[in-house]
């Protein structure tokens, strides 16, 4: 399994925190990669907003203005900081918000801003019914949707969003909660 994988089935090395020893990981996900294409064009067009918009809009315009450089060289050292805090906030949000199914339970680990992280599970028998959908040009095309496990009582309702082959996940998960049963 590679570092950047969005889908693995019986991935090994996998573990999290509250796994129980006999337990194992049957499936590994995490948002689609393509779903990182939006933000990455608009770091694209912040990194050359300073170099190669921004003079041409001052042309656009016909604007003069006369600017020292030492503010040049400072404003573009806080545009690519606040840039790169953007770049990377998006990508450890994709990276680190996962879903895990085993063979007891299945789990959401969600990360907040690197601060606040939400650890939500359902037991496989607490499952009530499993559903997904998949919709629009980008989502039929690359085989990706939200998977939605509803759960009895009190536990919540877990959905994993823009994963991979939302259909294997839901087939997985139904073929577990009969074996379980």
């Amino acid at each position: 399994m590679g570092p950047l994988t969005a889908f693995a089935v019986n991935p090994d090395g996998v573990r999290f925190e509250t796994q129980e020893a006999e337990e194992t990981v049957v499936l590994f996900l995490r948002q689609h990669i393509i779903v990182n294409i939006g933000w990455i064009l608009l770091a694209i067009l912040l990194i050359l907003a300073p170099t190669v918009l921004f003079p041409l809009i001052v042309a656009a315009f016909g604007l003069t203005i006369s600017v020292p450089p030492g503010y040049i060289v400072v404003g573009s050292l806080f545009w690519y900081l606040g840039t790169f805090g953007f770049v990377l906030a998006k990508f450890l949000e994709w990276y680190f918000n996962i879903y895990i199914v085993t063979n007891e339970r299945v789990v959401d680990i969600d990360f907040f801003y690197l601060l606040y992280k939400r650890f939500s599970q359902a037991e496989l028998n607490k499952i009530q019914d499993i559903s997904y959908n998949s919709g629009g040009i980008f989502a039929t095309f690359f085989n990706y949707g939200n998977v939605t496990v509803e759960t009895a009582g009190e536990s919540p309702n877990l959905e994993f969003d823009k994963v991979p082959h939302p259909e294997k996940v839901v087939e997985t998960i139904r073929n577990l909660t009969e074996h379980m049963k």
